[in-house]
């Protein structure tokens, strides 16, 4: 019997920092897993407090954002075995509707801008999204010299379910195999993009979500076809990427992706901004 090929794994840099955060933070609180993630690619850049000094978490972020929380929970919007949680630290705007509420993309990159301070540039790309452009961006990513954070607007119902048995998981890595679970709901969502392990079939890439009932701690992975297509979103509001990079790699990080092909600019996921709620 021949030895299996080698499977090659990259982190984007300022992932183990991000991840320790994520641990902390986990879960989201309702609404917010927009702001969650702006506060974890912040927390990635090391920056640890708003420039009025207080206390970054996934509240300050979806302040600067303008999230908008839905008044009355929506069980149909989280996974199986979460409750929700509502222990906001600051006052929030709401709406009645749970379908208008969340962050918007403009709002996730305008608190990123202002809580960074220069620090960080987000940089909002609206697509197109493929598996060979989500490949690109993420080979591009690792080559930063400073923590850069993949910051994903997807549809969740494109995703595998978060607990794919190690066969399924060898299956895809070794013949290209899409045979994973069913999706685990089915909503608009944000989750940051924090690793990737590439065989001959094939490249999962490593989710730290905002739930910690999917996956293992809220971290799982998915086949790069069905997180672009997840990404890409053709059958709902429009999605995209926010890279969060260091200020003086942004350029750098324009210049690649226009190689790419991936166009900068921001995208309507159908959440309300908050002057119009």
């Amino acid at each position: 019997m021949t030895a299996p090929a080698p499977l090659a794994s990259m982190l984007l840099p300022g992932s183990r920092e991000l991840l320790a955060g994520h641990a902390r933070e986990l879960p989201q609180r309702d609404d917010l897993c927009g702001a969650f993630c702006g506060a974890l690619a912040l927390e990635a850049a090391g920056i640890a407090n708003t420039p009025g000094g207080e206390p970054l978490d996934q509240d300050a972020v979806a302040l600067a954002a303008g999230s908008i929380v839905s008044t009355g929970r929506d069980p149909d919007t989280l996974p199986d075995g979460e409750t929700g949680r509502r222990d906001y630290r600051l006052a929030l705007p709401t709406i009645e509707d749970p379908d208008l509420s969340g962050t918007t993309a403009a709002g996730v990159t305008k608190a990123i801008e202002q809580l960074g301070a220069g620090r960080v540039v987000p940089v909002p790309l609206s697509g197109p999204w493929s598996a060979q452009t989500l490949d690109g961006l993420f080979d591009l990513a690792t080559g930063a010299r400073q923590p850069l954070t993949l910051v994903a607007n997807l549809a969740t119902h494109h995703l595998w379910g978060a607990r794919p048995a190690p066969s399924a998981l060898l299956d895809y890595l070794y013949e290209g195999v899409d045979a994973g679970p069913p999706p685990d709901w089915d909503v608009g969502h944000f989750v940051c993009v924090v690793a990737c392990t590439t065989g001959p079939g094939g490249r999962l890439y490593a989710v730290a979500d905002t739930y910690p009932s999917l996956g293992r701690d809220g971290v799982h992975v998915q086949p790069s076809e069905r997180l672009a297509a997840a990404i890409d979103r053709r059958d709902k509001p429009a999605g995209g990427v926010i890279a969060v990079v260091a200020g003086d790699e942004a350029a750098w990080l324009r210049e690649g992706c226009a190689r790419l092909g991936l166009v900068e600019g921001l995208w309507d996921n159908g959440t309300a901004a908050a002057e119009a709620a």
